[in-house]
């Protein structure tokens, strides 16, 4: 089993609570393995839109919002950041419920002194902001296309096939995706330079990474529907992206290497000790 790490702070977006593709189990085994001082839940925590359309509450949504609240009971500071897909909390801004604080954006310091402005990032989507009927047609197409995934995963789970998204296959080979993203990266990057940011962590397009813009970083948290990522700050001000999916794949495969090196029934011992 992997060890607890504890972080300075931890950026987790697009979670997506309420859809049939949220990976809260996988989500409820990270929150079990990771703790942090601050906790920012950058955007799109809960999808209202799908919910609106067909309610999707299983047990493992709600385990994912009680550890959340647990960790803030136990000192965590929690600040939730909502997006588009939660845009109905943002009518509560600056208003502090039990143990998360909800802020439309906010600057984050890190160990080294360095600023971040913390934010979704829907504000810069034209699409969502100007185009409101595209934006929903969009997201009924993604949906759709994850449906397609499901079933087509299935299949090659059964061929014995690792896992592959044609979501992300699609964002990285269509040039008009390919082009929205850099144009966004670069976007949220001249943002962070307005508010007088040394960098910006934000979500929103389900692209995880960590990488420059116009002398300032640029951080997205990725999302927990495909490749279940998540930001984090160690005590010296050091960020990195854990994938936990690929992760634990690796933890896993570790540990049946581990067990198939026992011979079935044989308990290995150390040698007798020589005499001196």
């Amino acid at each position: 089993m992997p060890k607890t790490r504890k972080f300075r702070s931890l950026f987790l977006s697009d979670i997506h609570l309420g859809t049939r593709d949220c990976q809260a189990d996988l989500l409820i085994d990270f929150l079990r393995h990771h703790d942090a001082d601050t906790i920012y839940l950058v955007g799109d925590i809960v999808d209202g839109w799908r919910l609106k359309r067909h309610w999707n509450w299983p047990q493992a949504h709600n385990d994912v919002v009680q550890k959340l609240l647990r960790k803030g009971r136990k000192g965590a500071k929690l600040i939730y950041i909502p997006g588009n897909h939660d845009e109905f909390l943002r009518s509560y801004l600056g208003v502090q419920l039990g143990v998360v604080e909800l802020v439309d954006r906010c600057i984050h310091v890190d160990a080294k002194g360095r600023s971040h402005l913390v934010i979704h990032g829907d504000q810069f989507d034209m699409i969502v902001k100007h185009a409101r009927v595209f934006a929903y047609l969009g997201d009924w197409a993604y949906e759709a296309a994850m449906v397609l995934n499901r079933w087509l995963n299935r299949t090659r789970r059964l061929l014995g096939l690792s896992y592959w998204s044609i979501s992300a296959w699609a964002k990285y080979r269509v040039k008009t995706a390919v082009n929205f993203i850099s144009s966004f990266e670069e976007t949220l990057a001249l943002e962070a330079k307005r508010s007088d940011a040394d960098g910006v962590v934000c979500g929103h397009i389900h692209h995880a990474i960590i990488t420059d813009h116009h002398e300032v970083s640029y951080m997205n948290c990725g999302d927990w529907v495909e490749s279940c990522t998540a930001l984090a700050e160690d005590e010296e001000g050091n960020f990195e992206l854990l994938t936990w999916k690929e992760i634990r794949e690796e933890q896993d495969e570790a540990a049946l290497e581990e067990e198939a090196s026992v011979p079935s029934g044989v308990i290995p011992i150390f040698p007798p000790a020589k005499a001196a």
